[in-house]
């Protein structure tokens, strides 16, 4: 079984969560685009009525139009149930995202969520967080060669994240660069340390975020709870 298949296994999975009228987080990436496209299946099939969604990025939102999906912006009231994929899970679900570069509206959107259900296969479960994937990290374009600087200084290998020589620039007109830290003993202390950096706006771990991780595997699907 390939791993594409694996990832829509998650999403169908995952779907199972959602309910009528609800309002639904969703998030971006290649296992948040099985989603996206098994929810349009539904909502037009009469099994969901009522549902909206926010989009985490632009790419999201054009394919939940394309896809006939009602598209709300977020409000304060949140929304009821968030739905993504990361690029890492450890044992207590604490997260590394940022790949697909939606990492500071997926951090709105899903800290925002009733529930937060994250969805993957099963190569992207870790004992440590660091081991597979570098931390995305968002920040200034404005003095970025300094950010970056400071991110290294932290213990990091960092690089500016760039498409046929050209800089990656978010959905909200920032830079993000990956930093590899190697195995990310404290994520909290990381994060906070990040945080404080000048020039950093976001950091791509997800910490007690993922109330329910859905698995795929090659042995079926497996269910993780906080």
């Amino acid at each position: 079984m390939n791993v594409d298949e694996l990832k829509k296994q998650a999403a169908a999975a995952a779907l199972r969560y959602v309910e009528p009228g609800m309002t639904l987080g969703l998030g971006t990436g290649s296992t948040a685009r099985w989603a996206v496209l098994l929810l349009a299946e539904k909502i037009r099939s009469g099994q969901l009525r009522g549902v909206r969604a926010v989009p985490t990025s632009r790419q999201t939102e054009e394919l939940a139009r394309q896809q006939g999906i009602e598209l709300v912006e977020l409000g304060p009231e949140g929304v009821d149930l968030a739905i993504d994929g990361a690029d890492e899970i450890d044992p207590d679900l604490t997260l590394i995202k940022g790949r697909g570069g939606a990492l500071l509206r997926e951090k709105i959107v899903e800290a925002a969520a009733r529930r937060f259900i994250v969805i993957a296969d099963s190569s992207k479960k870790v004992d440590l967080l660091g081991t597979r994937a570098p931390l995305p990290v968002e920040i200034a374009r404005f003095g970025w060669r300094r950010t970056l600087a400071l991110v290294e200084g932290l213990g990091a290998t960092a690089n500016l994240r760039e498409n046929g020589g050209q800089p990656v620039v978010s959905d909200n007109g920032n830079y993000i660069i990956d930093a590899s830290f190697g195995p990310i003993g404290d994520p909290a202390g990381l994060e906070a340390s990040l945080k404080l950096l000048p020039g950093v706006f976001e950091v791509g771990i997800f910490r007690q975020m993922a109330d329910l991780a859905i698995i795929a595997g090659p042995e079926g699907v497996e269910e993780v709870t906080r």
